[in-house]
């Protein structure tokens, strides 16, 4: 097999600024894949662009945290261990598993995904914001079972992986943990009949000198991009537009920005072929995996 790899733009609809980056890559054909955060308040213009586009593929980003202090949103549905004192989603992926009741946090995945149906998108795929359905925090693993079951009962592909390679071993995992994770992911994909890329990347902006300069990133990125294995990798990125919006949301709104210039560049793509590796959507992966 070749080396594919997805690029996911992550926080569609999370502000005006994130939908003016994701759609202006999208039109440019600078992306292939993308997921809307149905919580949030700018997610009714990324929705319609996913109705009006349906050549693109857009899923659902499954939201259970609301980590800003400034720019804030609440579950689609009443219940009371998804929210923090403010009444907003918890600000951590460690303090949805914490406090979420397992029943309460289910029924707040389906009706983001019953939402997305009922305004007539046809979604690609699933993932999660924020990596808060994994359980791997506090080891509560019954989040990640009940979630692959949520995506095999409605029939998308998830954002996880069955094969690990040391190189990716996201920093701060010991490597004899990290990799016997497929052994469990395969098993519930299998059981669920759901549909995963063989490996995830994971952005990690807390790297020695990655926010050096734009140059350093890019040259990082791309190295990141082009040494990864034969077979089906996802990564991601959260492209925006630089603008006051974000910067009043977030103090790291400029590695946001530098992820949307990045992915603008007509000149990304040309290297990552020209090093033999193809950009590919979460739709190719369903044709691929089906070959």
């Amino acid at each position: 097999m070749k080396k594919y790899l997805i690029i996911n733009a992550d926080d569609f609809g999370m502000c005006g600024s994130a939908n003016e980056a994701v759609i202006d890559l999208f039109l440019s054909g600078r992306i292939r894949s993308s997921t809307v955060m149905l919580p949030c308040e700018a997610s009714k213009e990324a929705v319609r662009f996913s109705i009006e586009h349906p050549e693109f593929a857009i899923g659902v980003h499954l939201t259970m945290t609301n980590e800003w202090d400034s720019h804030n949103w609440k579950p689609l549905t009443s219940g009371k261990s998804l929210i923090d004192e403010r009444g907003y989603m918890w600000k951590s992926t460690k303090l949805v598993e914490k406090n979420a009741d397992l029943k309460e946090l289910e029924a707040e995945m389906r009706a983001q995904i019953d939402l997305a149906h009922k305004l007539g998108m046809k979604p690609s795929h699933l993932d999660n914001h924020m990596g808060s359905l994994y359980g791997n925090q506090t080891g509560r693993f019954s989040m990640l079972a009940m979630t692959m079951r949520v995506c095999g009962e409605y029939g998308y592909p998830f954002r996880l992986f069955t094969k690990t390679a040391k190189e990716m071993c996201p920093r701060g995992t010991p490597w004899a943990v990290y990799k016997i994770a497929p052994v469990f992911t395969s098993l519930l994909a299998k059981i669920n009949r759901v549909v995963l890329p063989d490996y995830l990347l994971f952005p990690d902006w807390g790297e020695p000198g990655l926010k050096d300069s734009y140059e350093k990133y890019r040259e990082r990125m791309l190295y990141l991009w082009t040494h990864i294995p034969d077979g089906i990798t996802e990564t991601f990125v959260h492209p925006t537009k630089e603008s006051d919006e974000i910067k009043a949301i977030t103090g790291s709104w400029r590695d946001r920005v530098w992820e949307y210039r990045l992915m603008k560049d007509p000149e990304t793509e040309k290297y990552l072929n020209a090093h033999g590796v193809e950009l590919i959507s979460y739709r190719d992966l369903l044709n691929l995996k089906s070959k």
